[in-house]
């Protein structure tokens, strides 16, 4: 494919530069703030050889305690409504919530924001379930090529994933996937990527780079290049124009989103919001957006947003005031 031998001749400005032209003319210039609402530190696979999770299993003897407060779930989805951030999806390990739970967890977010949610919360055939509060499924690739995936992934099979999003899609829900760049794949590996957005019907990826975490295989790995992860997400543009692109990046890493966005990235996810957020790395994702040519949708410094409590429920008041209070740590330490 031409993408991938102008990704391997080592073009990628070039591949940057079409990009960008096909996401202007497809997708305009608003860029979103992500949030992934995460549901439970337990997973009850705990094998993907990336993965937190993974370390932590054999260290929770009661996968109960390790759930999040519904509450507390539920003032997140409220900060994020009021800074104009979007909910990326839920996300939960295998097993930590049943499926009735994730369904009332999802309608009283669709209440509190108005918009239906993303589900990310493993291969499940209980879909059917799910209502108007669901707007799509997630599917966790991570990794395509399926000799790497079986190794990596070894509880999740590619087979279980495309199966759930057909099932998705029938239903009527979106159809989206998540991949992990940086655990071994090489640009060919975009072959099976395409495949699975073309045969699959994929409305959505999200890319997230490596994060080493201590204690799994990948600890001493590096997270990839920027100009490859660009490289990769600029291919994907130019093959799919339509595709919304969600892209992750770290604290550690925010000079990678102004190339990511020019390589036609929709929205920007994987920020730790309450640490960030009106510190210099907050602002430092505003200045990245505003100096690629486009408008931020949502806030990392806006302290009047975060202080609107016009439509907050009395139940959550005391959740909501713990991350505000964060917040407002951060500009007391800058100031």
């Amino acid at each position: 494919m031409k993408v991938i031998d102008s990704l391997e001749n080592f073009k990628t400005l070039e591949l940057m530069e079409k990009a960008n032209k096909i996401h202007l003319k497809q997708h305009g210039k608003d860029i979103t703030l992500e949030r992934a609402v995460f549901l439970s530190w337990w997973c009850d696979k705990g094998d993907c050889a990336f993965c937190y999770m993974s370390t932590q299993k054999p260290k929770i003897k009661d996968p109960l305690k390790a759930r999040r407060s519904i509450n507390s779930i539920l003032a997140e989805a409220e900060l994020c409504k009021r800074l104009g951030w979007n909910i990326e999806f839920l996300s939960g390990g295998y097993g930590s919530f049943s499926t009735s739970e994730i369904k009332k967890i999802a309608s009283k977010i669709y209440e509190i924001t108005s918009h239906p949610v993303w589900l990310n919360t493993g291969i499940s055939t209980n879909l059917a379930e799910y209502g108007e509060e669901i707007v799509g499924i997630t599917g966790a690739v991570e990794v395509v090529n399926p000799k790497l995936h079986d190794k990596i992934c070894p509880s999740k099979s590619l087979e279980d994933i495309e199966n759930m999003l057909a099932m998705a899609g029938d239903l009527g829900f979106k159809k989206a996937i998540t991949i992990i760049l940086g655990l071994g794949e090489t640009p060919h590996d975009l072959e099976y990527l395409f495949e699975m957005i073309r045969d699959g019907g994929i409305q959505r990826i999200t890319f997230y780079s490596l994060n080493p975490h201590p204690g799994t295989p990948y600890e001493n790995q590096p997270s990839p290049s920027s100009l490859y992860y660009a490289g990769i997400v600029a291919a994907a543009r130019i093959t799919f124009p339509d595709l919304e692109i969600i892209c992750g990046t770290w604290i550690d890493n925010l000079a990678n989103i102004g190339p990511l966005i020019l390589s036609g990235a929709n929205g920007l996810t994987k920020f730790p919001l309450f640490k960030m957020f009106g510190t210099r790395y907050g602002k430092r994702v505003e200045e990245e957006v505003f100096w690629s040519g486009r408008n931020l949708k949502g806030t990392f410094s806006d302290y009047n947003l975060l202080l609107d409590n016009s439509s907050t429920s009395p139940e959550l008041d005391s959740y909501v005031k713990r991350y505000i209070d964060k917040c407002l740590n951060n500009k007391s330490l800058s100031e």
